[in-house]
């Protein structure tokens, strides 16, 4: 594919300080921009200095929420080379969640040289300290210049790139969850297998109402029952109980995590008994209790690996593992990490490799 690349003329100085990076605050000098017609699909493509989009008032996006996007990351590993983790998996959800929104899908070849073009004119934004990356946020939305509700027939694409740090301001240390037991986020049926928009929009008033009794994220329950665990907050969840790690299964409600993936794997060939099945919140209610709830935890790509500490439903807290990150946990974290910033041995080639 050809690509126009118009490089800045103002380039921003980058960063001094990395442990400052925070997640998503700072970007960089480009950003990629293509355009969709029903006439002449995919064309323009061309890497732009960042700054605002221009979008006429009655576009898609702004009154039917016609949006789907991405999160990955590219590593500076130990020998130099800049890499990103499995984006293939990226490219591949993006494409099912456009199929569900009724937006264009992008050829795999395509997506993966435009992701390849701009991080590599981006490379020196990968910053260089431990725990740090360059995340990536690839997304698309319905950019019909009309009102009325109807399948898509002009969008744009885009991705901008940031350099990040922790997504937790607690980094790898043990968060405060609440199980949410009156709003849902999504049903099977809908949009929760997608990774759009409207999914996190209905996430915020309970993960704000947790926020200001001092928790880090919700835990999801099921929209029809409300008794079965779906994700915790804007990630995957698993739990160990009485030695089996458990996770929600993907009934369609569920985000298909690739660091969730990721793990499974990663469990499996370790020996661990892996379940995805539905899980009760009476199950969980009753491992903690009695103890058998030995590690919890969620997964996804901003955070890699977040252990939970403690778990709150109706006014009863549970301490998990006294607090502390559990053993599996810990593995599994840096085992990815490890893969991930060239520390140890990429066997499962998840590892893609940019310059």
């Amino acid at each position: 594919m050809e690509i126009k690349i118009t490089k800045t003329t103002a380039p921003k100085a980058k960063p001094e300080d990395e442990s400052k990076l925070g997640f998503g605050r700072i970007f960089t000098d480009h950003m990629f921009l293509m355009d969709y017609s029903n006439e002449e699909g995919w064309h323009d493509a061309r890497i732009v200095p960042f700054g605002p989009l221009p979008i006429h008032p009655a576009s898609t996006v702004l009154h039917y929420g016609v949006e789907i996007f991405e999160g990955l990351k590219a590593y500076r590993k130990q020998n130099g080379e800049i890499a990103m983790f499995r984006p293939i998996e990226n490219i591949r959800r993006m494409n099912n969640s456009a199929e569900r929104l009724c937006l264009p899908q992008i050829d795999e070849d395509v997506a993966m040289e435009i992701l390849d073009t701009i991080v590599e004119l981006e490379k020196d934004w990968v910053p260089h300290s431990d725990g740090t990356s360059l995340y990536i946020r690839p997304y698309m939305f319905g950019n019909d210049p009309h009102l009325g509700v109807h399948a898509v027939h002009n969008a744009t694409y885009a991705i901008i790139c940031s350099p990040v740090g922790a997504y937790y301001a607690e980094g790898i240390n043990p968060v405060k969850i609440a199980i949410e037991s009156e709003d849902v986020r999504a049903v099977k049926g809908g949009t929760g297998y997608a990774k759009c928009g409207g999914n996190y929009a209905a996430s915020l008033r309970a993960g704000e109402k947790a926020e200001q009794k001092g928790f880090t994220q919700v835990l999801w329950l099921d929209g029809v029952h409300r008794k079965y665990i779906e994700e915790v907050g804007s990630m995957n969840v698993m739990f160990k109980i009485n030695g089996e790690i458990v996770t929600p299964e993907l009934t369609g409600s569920v985000l298909p995590g690739i660091t969730r993936k990721s793990c499974v794997e990663l469990l499996k060939e370790k020996g661990y008994k892996v379940s995805e099945r539905l899980i009760s919140i009476d199950e969980l209610y009753n491992a903690a209790k009695d103890g058998t709830l030995e590690e919890a935890w969620g997964t996804g790509t901003a955070a890699v690996v977040s252990p939970i500490g403690w778990l709150s439903y109706k006014g009863e807290e549970f301490i998990v593992n006294n607090g502390v990150i559990g053993e599996v946990t810990q593995a599994l974290y840096d085992e990815l990490t490890g893969i991930q910033w060239g520390k140890i041995e990429d066997a499962h080639g998840w590892s893609h490799k940019v310059c």
